[in-house]
């Protein structure tokens, strides 16, 4: 009787014993899947963090470069006008003179949103695309549209930046490679998600030319960080679409 208590109390000590371990072992594991999971949080976050301030960078390089195109194509020809005309005044076309004063304030204080720091770190997504289509328009870079659908949804700043940045590198190519005439932005506003396409009436491209032309897969990753998803479709002869889903 005794020697069937003392086998009784051996495996119930063992069984504790094991579940014991068994508990420490588990324990271990979740512990460690859980700083896995924290470090791996931790560098999405800082990889995200490092992409917000290069694509503000980026922004603003190209902002720099839109400022230094307007200065010399746009107010620095207007000014030159505004001087002939002065130096010719009287009293027919003192009216000429005033007008083309008036252009070039215009043109000045529509410089001044994109040189102010704020805009860009305040970042409003259907400002900053009415900001670039307008300045399309205004210099005749190329006759565009933009549409608003829905009501507006405040989104995420942060997010703000990669979506513009995006559309950014789409009207880049459009301006300087697709040889389009026309150039037409739809924002869609829904309870669920922001949909935002762009398209052109270019010259497009072939897939293989794609991935050098477009920067497509830069496009890809940047969405890939917000959770949006990317469509790209060009061909030849039939100009470029982008489309971007961003879900609210």
């Amino acid at each position: 009787m005794q020697q069937n208590q003392q086998i009784i109390l051996l495996i119930t000590t063992l069984l504790v014993l094991f579940i014991v371990i068994a508990l420490i072992i588990l324990f271990s594991v979740f512990q460690k899947k859980k700083n896995l999971l924290v470090e791996e949080r931790k560098k999405n976050k800082e990889k995200f963090e490092k992409e917000i301030i290069e694509t503000q960078i980026e922004i603003r390089e190209e902002t720099l470069r839109n400022i230094s195109w307007e200065l010399h194509d746009n107010i620095g020809q207007l000014l030159t006008l505004a001087k002939i005309q002065l130096q010719n005044t009287t009293k027919e076309n003192i009216q000429e003179v005033t007008d083309t004063i008036t252009r070039s304030l215009n043109e000045v204080r529509a410089l001044s949103k994109l040189i102010n720091p704020e805009a860009i770190k305040n970042i409003n997504l259907l400002d900053a695309v009415k900001l670039e289509i307008d300045r399309f328009n205004r210099l005749h870079f190329i006759k565009s549209n933009l549409q608003v659908i829905g009501n507006q949804t405040k989104i995420d700043e942060k997010d703000c930046i990669i979506i513009f940045r995006i559309l950014q590198e789409f009207f880049s190519n459009t301006i300087k490679h697709s040889k389009a005439t026309t150039l037409k932005v739809v924002l869609t506003y829904t309870t669920e998600f922001l949909q935002i396409s762009a398209s052109d009436n270019g010259i497009g491209f072939s897939s293989e030319e794609k991935k050098e032309g477009i920067g497509l897969i830069n496009i890809k990753n940047r969405a890939k960080l917000i959770g949006a998803e990317i469509q790209f479709k060009s061909e030849k002869s039939q100009g470029t679409s982008l489309k971007i889903q961003y879900k609210l």
